[in-house]
């Protein structure tokens, strides 16, 4: 990847990250861990993969994004907000009442929300049904869906996989946030997922594993998948909970925990620095 294109991802990364730590500041409550490990991911798709248009967020040939984990939310409504779907300042409306940025994302209430989200396991099986729909409709669109290590313990996670598979959804791009951490501990001691590599391939998938904070290896893999034909891509990438934000990372108790003032301005100085 070109030096330049790089370095305006990584604008887009940190200023994605700034949103998460002001929304979940304002609300005094929210998931800033599992939303700062997937800014990369998310600064790469908004910003550089999927055919959007945030002047016509309904548009029917536009590629789609589901965010499986929904309760990281305030990464998915501040790439947005920098992507210009709405304004920058409404992030701090997070979990307000009367706001369009609720505490999991509402289909119905954001622009450029494709597909509800919270319960976990639902957003790979709508992603799923995107992609066949897409099919049947003669459409060249794509569906890009980011669900968590944690999440994959839920069974309805693996039978959205075998779908995928079966119906050859080679159109859709399911990304994997491995950051090692859910909301009760580390992953291998609450209820260990993997091999996650292995077991995606046992189910029919092209697999790729790369590191999550990584541009380079981010573009090379969805470039990848493209490439796929006669099955779904999945993306393992490996991340940091809590990434950008030294005394958030690997910290479990950051997984639903929202930042104080001293502890919001500690941040944003680190990330501004």
């Amino acid at each position: 990847m070109e030096q330049k294109k790089k370095e305006l991802l990584q604008e887009a990364a940190r200023n994605i990250r700034i949103g998460i730590i002001k929304g979940t500041h304002a609300a005094k409550s929210g998931h800033p861990g599992g939303s700062l490990s997937i800014a990369d991911i998310l600064a790469y798709l908004y910003f550089e993969e999927m055919n959007i248009d945030p002047q016509n967020p309904q548009d029917p040939d536009r590629d789609r994004f589901v965010l499986s984990k929904g309760h990281c939310a305030p990464a998915l409504y501040s790439v947005l907000a920098n992507r210009g779907y709405f304004p920058v300042e409404e992030l701090t409306t997070l979990r307000k009442i009367g706001s369009r940025l609720q505490g999991h994302p509402d289909m119905t209430l954001t622009p450029g929300v494709d597909m509800s989200a919270g319960s976990l396991g639902l957003g790979i099986s709508s992603a799923a049904g995107m992609a066949l729909a897409g099919k049947l409709d003669g459409k060249d669109y794509r569906v890009y869906t980011v669900i968590g290590d944690g999440e994959s313990e839920e069974g309805q996670v693996w039978e959205a996989c075998m779908f995928a598979a079966h119906y050859k959804l080679d159109n859709l791009c399911v990304i994997v946030d491995w950051n090692g951490l859910q909301i009760d501990g580390p992953i291998a001691e609450v209820m260990n997922p993997a091999p996650h590599d292995k077991k995606l391939e046992a189910f029919g998938f092209h697999v790729i594993s790369v590191d999550g904070h990584d541009l380079d290896q981010l573009a090379a893999a969805f470039a990848e998948a493209k490439t796929v034909k006669g099955k779904p891509t999945a993306i393992v990438a490996t991340t940091v909970k809590g990434k950008g934000v030294s005394f958030m990372e690997n910290k479990v108790n950051w997984h639903g925990a929202a930042p104080n003032d001293e502890q919001c301005a500690a941040a944003l100085a680190e990330l501004n620095a």
